[in-house]
């Protein structure tokens, strides 16, 4: 993974990046091969077809987002880092036509973990959850993802207990079985119990 990594970086910075967005890139792509998502497969096509195309860069992300030319998953990744803070009060975000997507997704996927929240991502018609940076789940299972979307929604999921607070309640009361009673026994044994200092 640390080749990886370093690779990514310093092929990022030949294909034009400087070393900081440079240094971005390598810990996107390690963390989707990490994740067992084709990250040098996606970034080296994107590369090669860099050569040959223009993308818009997306500096400033608001609730809607077009462009009728696609844009670069990279500068749109590391801009959603920067804004992360404003951007994570929006309902919903959506942004249509991203090269390459997969790209994109880590920088979203690492976003997930610095926010504490999940992230539901829709490209197309597929959707993936991002759950704090820790897995990816997703229904692009045997699918190839897409070199370019059409459309890409995102929705900062709130978090919420998946217990009612009867379910909990039972669970608390049944694990104060194992509590211990006090008594003057253990007062005086416990730890930090006594008189006497021996340090």
């Amino acid at each position: 993974l640390s080749e990886i990594e370093t690779t990514a970086k310093r092929a990022s910075k030949a294909a034009g990046f400087s070393w900081g967005e440079s240094e971005e890139i390598g810990k996107c792509v390690r963390q989707l091969e990490m994740f067992g998502l084709p990250g040098i497969k996606h970034l080296n096509s994107y590369y090669h077809d860099k050569e040959k195309n223009i993308y818009e860069n997306l500096s400033l992300i608001n609730e809607s987002n077009y462009s009728s030319k696609s844009y670069c998953p990279i500068i749109l990744g590391i801009s959603f880092l920067d804004q992360l803070k404003i951007v994570e009060n929006y309902k919903k975000i959506s942004i249509s036509g991203i090269a390459y997507p997969i790209l994109f997704l880590s920088f979203l996927s690492r976003s997930s973990e610095i926010i504490g929240k999940k992230i539901n991502v829709k490209i197309d018609e597929k959707e993936i959850l991002l759950n704090l940076n820790i897995n990816i789940y997703s229904n692009f299972l045997n699918l190839e993802f897409p070199k370019n979307s059409k459309n890409l929604e995102i929705i900062f999921i709130e978090n919420k207990d998946n217990f009612s607070d009867d379910e909990w309640k039972s669970l608390y009361k049944l694990s104060e079985n194992t509590f211990v009673e006090e008594t003057d026994s253990l007062k005086k044994g416990a730890a930090g119990a006594g008189l006497t200092d021996n340090d």
